[in-house]
């Protein structure tokens, strides 16, 4: 096959597997991506068979993998450590199902609404972004975080992408590594349900906080996995600082 006609094929395919619409925004699902919640490596390993049955040579694999890329999860993986019975006890309890989640107070209702207008395109409607901001607000409140340093590391970590997978395997808003199911969750627990995500999301953040003695950017170097290396919290902040900064009155516990 001439290597014009390859480049068009895998083009082609690519497009298609990735079910683009030309007219969607930037960082948001397709209606397809959220009914079915592909995953990353899905998509991967369609893309390779179906380059294999096209006999496309090499190097197109190389460029449908980059731009597939596009749309990856711009996030690390929380390293895998041995927990004490303590401290697993502890995490457990804290991500089961709590009560329902009650936003009643002026305050919050005035938060929600002032922020829901910021990531409305990004998660398909205002309905749905007061819904993600009411449990947001609820969870990091829980877990004594600031409710916008939670939506600075789901921005930065997933753009606000319900079914993001990072190459890791990390999934969901705050990007999660499926380790943390077997370790303190149950078998039940989708990290593609939003407040599933968020509730453990919240829950390792601030275990992380905890063992850093309140350093930030340690907590957040751990979280994403890259301790020790200024990008990531520095992106963090720099998004609570600038993007997610407008209601006073939030502070991190510590």
């Amino acid at each position: 096959m001439p290597s014009s006609t390859c480049a068009r094929a895998w083009t082609r395919l690519v497009r298609r597997v990735r079910h683009e619409n030309p007219g969607r925004k930037p960082g948001t699902q397709s209606e397809f991506d959220r009914r079915n919640g592909l995953h990353h490596s899905k998509i991967l390993a369609r893309i390779v068979v179906s380059l294999i049955e096209f006999r496309l040579r090499p190097r197109f694999l190389i460029g449908a993998l980059a731009l597939l890329g596009a749309t990856g999860a711009l996030a690390g993986a929380q390293q895998y450590e041995v927990l004490s019975a303590s401290v697993r006890a502890t995490l457990a309890t804290a991500v089961r199902e709590g009560a329902p989640i009650e936003v009643d107070d002026r305050e919050t209702r005035l938060w929600i609404a002032g922020m829901a207008h910021r990531i409305a395109a990004r998660v398909g409607s205002e309905s749905q972004a007061k819904e993600l901001l009411e449990l947001v607000y609820y969870e990091a409140k829980r877990a004594g975080l600031d409710p916008q340093l939670v939506l600075a590391v789901i921005d930065v970590e997933s753009q606000f992408r319900k079914y993001a997978v990072s190459a890791a395997g990390a999934r969901g808003l705050m990007q999660v590594m499926p380790f943390w199911v077997k370790e303190i969750g149950a078998p039940s627990h989708n990290l593609f349900d939003w407040r599933t995500n968020v509730r453990y999301g919240c829950t390792i953040l601030r275990f992380y906080l905890d063992r850093e003695n309140g350093n930030l950017v340690n907590a957040l170097g751990r979280y994403n996995g890259s301790l020790g290396r200024p990008e990531y919290p520095a992106r963090v902040i720099r998004a609570w600082r600038t993007r997610w900064s407008d209601a006073a009155g939030f502070n991190v516990k510590r």
